[in-house]
């Protein structure tokens, strides 16, 4: 018994090991955090670089509904591998998550996304890209950290105060897959530790609904038709209102496509008009004409 039982945990613990690829370069577990933050990054970058040319970044943000999820699932594996194939830094980040009952992990997991930014900014130099334009993408949990990345910067008190406050954690761009952005119409949400009847006030700033106005940067969201996790009105909700306020952004609707999806949906390939909307809004200095194709 004792046998069968390590067994099956060898077995599960297998299954869960991420499956990183080999076509790019992938370093693990960068610390970005405090010093006394467990939580790290993964950093991926294609294993050949145009001499003289700084790499753009792109920021990736796991889903999980700020409870679970995990910077090398196979969703941010997917997204990460797709932009490094085709000349990008991509940076697939853990932060908090909540862990106990009573624990209350927002703002927290906005603080440590844009302290991704931030970190990426620092050490601009070291890993050879453009500091000045940064990108986001995130699905699920993560669509909304990208959104609020998106529409929020320093007059919203949303940017940390720790490490590297010295650099901006404003993004150039962001990409929202399927993210709870109205969260004062979405359910309970265990990271406040709190219920929407019970604190109003704290559903609303975490909605990047709240803050659009017609300086965000540009925000593309995608999201599928019958998705019954987040449904498709959060998206229109959020784009409407970036519509009414003169804000840039596109909505993506994928028909029949359920909750949680990579960029090879069954339904359709997202890679053309995502890595469309990071080299037009990231790598402004290449015209359409010039651009590479998307890589397999």
């Amino acid at each position: 018994m004792a046998f069968t039982s390590a067994l099956l945990l060898g077995t599960c613990l297998a299954k869960e090991s991420p499956a990183y690829p080999t076509d790019v370069r992938v370093e693990k577990d960068v610390a970005y955090l405090a010093e006394d933050r467990k939580e790290k990054a993964d950093l991926y970058s294609p294993f050949e670089k145009k001499p003289g040319v700084p790499m753009h970044a792109v920021v990736v943000i796991h889903g999980g509904g700020f409870n679970d999820g995990d910077k090398a699932r196979s969703r941010e594996i997917n997204i990460a591998r797709n932009l490094a194939l085709n000349g990008y830094l991509a940076m697939s980040i853990d932060y908090k998550l909540r862990k106990s009952k009573d624990q209350v992990t927002w703002p927290q997991s906005v603080y440590d996304a844009k302290t991704a930014v931030r970190w990426l900014r620092k050490n601009a130099d070291k890993l050879g890209i453009d500091a000045e334009r940064i990108g986001v993408i995130g699905g699920s949990a993560g669509g909304n950290l990208a959104a609020m990345l998106a529409t929020t910067g320093p007059a919203d008190g949303l940017d940390p105060e720790g490490p590297y406050g010295e650099f901006s954690a404003k993004v150039a761009c962001a990409i929202d897959l399927y993210g709870a952005v109205d969260l004062m119409n979405y359910h309970d949400m265990k990271m406040f530790a709190k219920t929407r009847e019970e604190a109003p006030e704290l559903y609303k700033k975490g909605s990047p609904l709240t803050y659009v106005d017609a300086k965000d940067a540009p925000l593309m969201m995608i999201h599928g038709t019958a998705d019954t996790t987040v449904n498709l009105s959060q998206s229109e909700t959020l784009a409407a209102a970036m519509a009414k306020a003169g804000a840039p952004h596109e909505l993506i609707v994928i028909p029949g496509a359920v909750h949680t999806f990579d960029l090879q949906p069954k339904e359709r390939d997202l890679r053309p008009v995502v890595l469309g909307f990071f080299d037009k809004n990231l790598r402004q200095s290449v015209s359409s004409s010039a651009a590479e194709p998307v890589k397999k």
